[in-house]
């Protein structure tokens, strides 16, 4: 039985040294700026820019967890972006909202061996080629992360957890697990938490074969320090109740994560029929 591995945003280095002696193993900055306020500005999403300066103060705290940062899309200063991000600490790059094998084969290009690489699968395109561009990636260095939410606005949809329900990921998954690619989905609420039950979402996530996932807001609450955090929830303790979940889903037959599957598209589709969440 392997668990999850867990990543989550900050731009706070107290908080960051303070997670990643709790189960976070790779703390997730963000430089994503281009297109994202037009895409999610009507989401509850995380739209926090974090400059070279943050990004290398959490770079400088880190003894245990990997720091990812997601750039824009690739673009004409991407390769600026790779280098100032690299020269300030970042040790995984993420690209988003690609299309096709050129974008992940010219992004690898510019990013050359100096770091592994994470594709955020989270547009139409991305997961249809899968196949296509998914040979590109070195196993065991590069990864991949399917993105619900600009997936599920791609679509058209009113829920981000709409294309699960809909078994959408399942051949995606299928074929990341054949492939020896390590990936992950979409975030996690704290157990107890979310409109769709965190604990459903976690069964679904096992039974994909997922090995990332992204703690959510409900984890942190906006906090920019250990003093905030744990005044917000009891952090160590929230992270012992995901893994406590998840060790019982693993301990199941296919049957009860079918059932549970069931569950998770009954309440998403309901869910996107109300407009999903605001």
């Amino acid at each position: 039985m392997s668990q999850f591995k867990y990543m989550m945003i900050t731009g706070s280095p107290e908080i960051a040294a303070f997670i990643e002696q709790h189960g976070v193993a790779r703390i997730f900055m963000d430089q994503e700026e281009r297109g994202k306020a037009e895409r999610q500005g009507h989401l509850h999403t995380h739209m926090v820019v974090h400059s070279l300066e943050e990004v290398a103060a959490v770079a400088g705290v880190l003894r245990k967890a990997e720091l990812m940062v997601r750039l824009n899309p690739l673009y004409a200063g991407t390769r600026w972006e790779i280098d100032s991000v690299l020269d300030h600490g970042a040790q995984r790059l993420m690209l988003p909202m690609f299309t096709k094998r050129d974008e992940v084969a010219a992004f690898l290009d510019l990013v050359g061996s100096r770091a592994p690489v994470t594709f955020l699968a989270e547009t139409p395109q991305a997961l249809v080629r899968l196949a296509d561009w998914l040979p590109l990636l070195t196993p065991g260095h590069d990864e991949v992360h399917i993105g619900l939410n600009d997936l599920s606005l791609g679509m058209g949809l009113s829920f981000l957890f709409e294309p699960m329900a809909a078994r959408l990921l399942d051949p995606s998954a299928e074929l990341l697990n054949q492939h020896g690619v390590t990936w992950g989905v979409g975030g996690i609420a704290c157990i107890g938490h979310g409109e769709l039950a965190a604990e459903t979402v976690l069964g679904e996530y096992v039974r994909l074969k997922s090995q990332w996932v992204i703690l959510s807001r409900t984890f942190h609450g906006g906090a920019t320090s250990s003093l905030e955090l744990m005044e917000h929830l009891d952090f160590p303790e929230e992270i012992a109740k995901l893994r406590n979940a998840e060790a019982q889903w693993h301990y199941v037959d296919s049957t009860t994560l079918q059932a549970n599957q069931s569950e998770l598209a009954t309440c998403a589709f309901r869910l996107g029929r109300e407009g999903g969440l605001a």
